[in-house]
């Protein structure tokens, strides 16, 4: 790809009339519910904002994406689909659930999602990728940091090979806030995908409704024993059914249908309802 290409965004993003999303919770928009229940999340959210700029009716999207999928999981069962909606844009976050994994080798993970960026590339006009985020405030992963700024160094550099625009994570200092975090900890709230939504929109070059970056409202001081209750409250109702499904070799996603092919108008709907 010549560098023109690589580096004006806003010539790549005014011709995309289709886009497609692979990848895990995060994409498939766990911690951001609709009305009727079903997720919404960040890559819904960028999607209306792309079809904004299109004549009504102008444009397809679809979001694969599962909860709970592995790297390899998603290349063997998301990717390959990739190929025969052939979209203007498709963006993939994997490898994450690999990280968090005891053992695993950033280096190795980096590797095979270099395979699943390299089939994407050969099917899609644009391919826009997602580093990790910066987990120095979440209890329970703060000490994988190490390994998710090693995978990050990794998908810039994979990036860079393949002209793939960079969705950065670690940098979005808003998503800092214990209020873009659901209650489980591990996922983002509402608020928090709408704010990577309008980040992936900047960096594709649109013209966002709001700044990602928007400071936090004030919010009171809370008291020891309330901080105190709150985290009993979530190892019990998040953290222990969490490990336990590690020890038992299960996943979140093992019963759940990926949302597939989306009709914008109902996205619409449901981000309406949900205001």
């Amino acid at each position: 790809m010549a560098d023109d290409s690589k580096n004006d965004r806003r010539t790549v993003i005014g011709s995309v009339g289709s886009y497609v999303a692979v990848g895990d919770s995060f994409t498939e928009g766990v911690g951001d519910p609709g009305p009727d229940g079903t997720f919404v999340g960040w890559a819904d959210r960028l999607a209306v904002l792309l079809a904004d700029r299109r004549p009504e009716g102008d444009f397809r999207y679809a979001n694969l994406a599962v909860r709970g999928k592995l790297l390899d999981q998603v290349a063997a069962d998301q990717v390959p689909q990739v190929r025969g909606l052939a979209p203007d844009l498709v963006s993939i976050c994997a490898g994450g659930n690999d990280i968090l994994r005891p053992g695993t080798d950033p280096d190795d993970v980096a590797e095979r999602f270099e395979k699943a960026v390299a089939e994407l590339a050969s099917a899609a006009g644009t391919v826009l990728v997602a580093t990790g985020f910066d987990t120095r405030g979440v209890p329970v992963l703060k000490h994988l940091r190490g390994k998710i700024a090693t995978y990050n160094g990794h998908v810039r550099a994979i990036a860079d090979r393949y002209g793939c625009p960079v969705l950065d994570l670690w940098s979005l200092r808003s998503v800092q806030d214990r209020r873009a975090w659901d209650s489980d900890r591990l996922h983002l709230s509402a608020e928090g995908h709408t704010r990577v939504a309008l980040r992936a929109g900047q960096v594709l070059g649109l013209e966002v409704p709001a700044d990602p970056e928007q400071p936090w409202p004030p919010r009171p001081q809370r008291g020891m024993l309330e901080v105190r209750l709150d985290d009993v409250h979530w190892a019990r109702e998040h953290l222990v059914p969490w490990i336990g499904r590690r020890l038992r070799g299960e996943s979140s996603g093992d019963t759940i249908v990926a949302k597939g092919q989306l009709a914008l108008d109902d996205l619409k709907s449901w981000l309406a309802r949900a205001v």
